[in-house]
This record gives structure tokens, C-alpha cells and sequence, in this order.
């Protein structure tokens, strides 16, 4: 039986919890807030409540935990948990550099521990129906792929805006195109608030056949939007996660006075439920998941190379003279 901890019940923490809990799997929470414990104490009676991570470490009835905390702090914290023996799911980014994700990984294979990384779209239904039309041929041959994440944040309180939502962009595309990128190709941030972190970026990526990739992610927009464009030779398709249904739709590249539009099916299930129960078979099966330690990798990679080849513009740059 899997026996899971939440360490960090913070906005997307308190999610894990719900579903750990509704698949009967959640034994314990932990987190420094104390308003935060109090509020899970009252919501969900038969778990038990840490305040710290070394609680968790000595808990021996938990034998796996999802970690929900700041990016910073996932490689430690990973690191530890499997040191103590216990399986980890882990919010994206796996890691803040690559070489701390080949750490994870590697720490997990030779203790022969799951380690899976929350790349959730990976796990979404319309996601899957999209990427199983792309591998029938149903586009065409597919020749552009773009992902648009923006939301309004004003704590920004992670790494970047790129850390914080490029690694569902990322890992996103190579999911559905079946292709890692080769390179990234530009990449542009910009600081809107002088002296906080890039809250707006656009990166350019090469994939194999000749496929361009990319990405437009912003904390400062007012209007969420979340939609995926994949382009082939004879259909168009648009996800867009922030309608309630169809978020899929289909466009003939060719009727072009009167467009033809289908809604592809496909199941209704929160992607998050699918996550949590995958990281629990994936446990009960001794399988690697889907987004294992070496997904989180790549995606760690292509972060480090568009941070490394990045030009961040602040906002107050001198006006350009007419």
C-alpha cells in the first residue's frame, strides 16, 4: 500500500492533497504554516499534521510524498526524502539545474525509487487525444507548435515566470510531437517591475524535421489565457485549457471561406486525479513514470540553455531618440 506526506499544502499543494486523499492514499501533511496545517486539521480529521520535514523523514508508515514546495527547495528536499527510502513526486521544475536532476535521478535508480516530476499536462485527456491525432497524421506534417501560458501573479515569487510555467510548456510539446527540441533558438525576458524577477518570456525552439516551437509566458497578464497551436500541412489545432468543454478544436487549413471546426472527444477527468494515480501504479508496478526523473531532466536543460543565451530587458529602458 502507498502511504503518501504533502509536503507543502500551499495553493497547488492543497490540490495533491484533495486527490491523494480522494484515492485513499494521504496518511500525513507537512508544511511551516501554521494557519495552512490548521486549515487541513479541520478539512481532513484521520491524517497527521508536521510542521517539519525531518517528521516526514521519520515517519515510516509514509513511504512515498509529494513535494509542492518553492523550486528552490525541490532538490534538497527530493534528495532527503529518498535518502530516508520513500518515493517522490515533485512539482516542476524536477530541479533548478540540470545536474541536480541527473543527481535525483540517479539517487532514484540506484535505491530503485520512483521519481516522478509534475509535468501535468502530460497526464491531461485532451492532451493525449491531440497527440494521438498528430501521430495518425491526422494534421498533417506537423511544421509549427506554439504554447501561450499567461496569467496576472503579483507575488512572483518563484524563480522567473519562464522557472515557474515554461516546464509545462516544454514538456507539453515533446509530449505531443513525440520529439525532444534540438536547441533553443532565441530567448527574450522581460522585468516589468525594475529590481523583481522577468515576468514576461518568449522562447524560440528547433525541433526535429524542420518544426519550430514557441513559447510566450507572462505573469502580468489580466486575462488568463492557456492555449497550445499545432500547425500541419492540413489541419490547425487549438487547445485551449480555459474553456470548460471542447477545449480542443480543429481547423481545415484549406476551407478557407467557410473554416471547418471539430471538437475531437475524449475523456473528462481532472488531469491531476490521472497524475496522482499514475504516481501510485507507478509505484504498486515498479514501472517508470511517464514524466520520470530523466523527463524532468530535459526539461531542466532546455531552461538552463534559454536562461544562458537570454536577454533580459528591464522596464526602464532610455527611450529611443527620433
Amino acid at each position: 500500500m502507498v502511504n503518501v506526506a504533502v509536503i507543502g499544502c500551499g495553493l497547488w499543494g492543497k490540490n495533491l492533497v484533495r486527490n491523494f486523499s480522494n484515492l485513499q492514499s494521504l496518511v500525513a501533511v507537512c508544511d511551516t504554516n501554521q494557519d495552512r496545517l490548521k486549515f487541513i486539521a479541520k478539512e481532513y480529521r484521520d491524517i497527521k499534521i508536521y510542521a517539519t520535514l525531518e517528521e516526514v523523514l521519520a515517519d515510516y508508515e509514509v513511504n512515498a510524498v509529494a513535494i509542492a514546495t518553492p523550486s528552490a527547495t525541490h532538490y534538497d528536499i527530493a534528495m532527503r526524502c529518498m535518502n530516508a527510502g520513500k518515493h517522490v513526486y515533485v512539482e516542476k521544475p524536477i530541479a533548478t539545474s540540470s545536474k541536480e536532476a541527473l543527481e535525483l535521478n540517479e539517487e532514484a535508480e540506484s535505491r530503485e525509487l520512483v521519481i516522478m516530476v509534475g509535468h501535468l499536462l502530460l497526464y491531461h485527456p485532451a492532451v493525449n487525444r491531440l497527440k494521438s491525432l498528430i501521430a495518425e497524421g491526422y494534421l498533417g506534417q506537423i511544421c509549427h507548435i506554439q504554447s501561450d501560458r499567461l496569467n496576472n501573479n503579483p507575488s512572483k515569487n518563484d524563480l522567473s515566470v519562464m522557472w515557474d510555467l515554461a516546464p509545462h510548456d516544454i514538456s507539453m510539446m515533446s509530449f505531443v510531437l513525440d520529439l525532444d527540441p534540438l536547441a533553443v533558438k532565441s530567448a527574450l525576458g522581460f522585468m516589468t517591475t525594475p529590481g523583481r524577477v522577468m515576468d514576461v518570456c518568449h522562447l524560440d525552439l528547433l525541433f526535429p524535421d524542420g518544426i519550430s516551437g514557441h513559447i510566450h509566458n507572462s505573469w502580468i497578464h489580466p486575462c488568463k489565457q492557456v492555449k497550445l497551436l499545432v500547425r500541419g500541412t492540413e489541419m490547425t489545432a487549438i487547445l485551449d485549457d480555459t474553456e470548460t468543454s471542447h477545449k480542443l478544436h480543429i481547423y481545415s487549413n484549406i476551407a478557407y471561406d467557410s473554416r471547418v471546426v471539430e471538437y475531437p472527444e475524449y475523456i473528462d477527468i481532472e488531469p491531476l486525479k490521472l497524475e496522482c494515480q499514475h504516481f501510485l501504479n507507478c509505484i504498486n508496478r515498479q514501472i517508470k513514470p511517464r514524466s520520470d526523473g530523466l523527463n524532468g531532466y530535459r526539461v531542466v536543460k532546455i531552461l538552463e540553455e534559454a536562461e544562458n543565451i537570454m536577454q533580459v530587458i528591464p522596464e526602464s529602458l532610455t527611450p529611443l531618440k527620433k
